[in-house]
């Protein structure tokens, strides 16, 4: 039986969340402002089913297809909203779930550091494949699971907050994402990611 693990529509996709889809993705690479759905499923292997039904029911392009043993994750979008929340009908026509079948995201951990060293500074940078973080920045780190909602989480922690993606990785047993700034700013992007995740219904 297949499980709905995340289901989550992006609006428009944010300038910094597009490039770094673009910068380390494999698939047909975003542009801000476009469209976007991230399904993440298990088992893994049945992501391939998902994405062939999404592209011949719609216009939409895949940037991300991950196949893990446990778990399955894709991301469509197009810049036509309509075509993208179409994808996501056949999506779950397909699987026999509701949007509401999906698992509700849980925050499994929420740190900011603050006033970061230099030598803590370098070690993240050579880590990421986003922005740099620099040296008395605030950092923000977040750990959801399912992993998949840490995209939605990073999306409007951008569209609230003047901040740098530092990394995002929404896939795998947890999602993981790195965000750099003032200390404000990194408090204002904090609380919109937070909240949204928060405010997500599921199961």
């Amino acid at each position: 039986m297949t499980s709905l693990r995340t289901y989550v529509f992006l609006d428009s996709l944010q300038p910094q969340l597009a490039s770094f889809i673009g910068k380390t993705a494999r698939g047909f690479l975003p542009i801000p402002e476009m469209a976007s759905l991230f399904v993440e499923i298990a088992p893994g292997i049945a992501i391939n089913r998902v994405t062939d039904v999404a592209l011949k029911a719609t216009t939409v392009v895949p940037a991300v297809q991950v196949v893990e043993r446990a778990y399955g994750l894709l991301e469509v979008h197009d810049h036509d909203k309509g075509e993208v929340l179409k994808a996501g009908e056949h999506i779950l026509r397909y699987l026999g779930l509701k949007e509401e079948e999906r698992m509700k995201p849980k925050i499994v951990s929420n740190q900011i550091i603050r006033a970061i060293e230099p030598y803590q500074a370098q070690i993240i940078n050579r880590n990421s494949a986003g922005m740099m973080i620099l040296p008395g920045q605030s950092l923000f780190i977040l750990e959801t699971e399912p992993a998949g909602y840490v995209a939605f989480a990073a999306n409007e922690a951008e569209k609230a907050a003047h901040i740098y993606l530092v990394n995002v990785r929404p896939y795998g047993s947890f999602g993981r994402l790195w965000l750099s700034g003032t200390e404000a700013e990194i408090d204002s992007a904090a609380e919109a990611a937070v909240g949204v995740l928060e405010a997500l219904t599921g199961v």
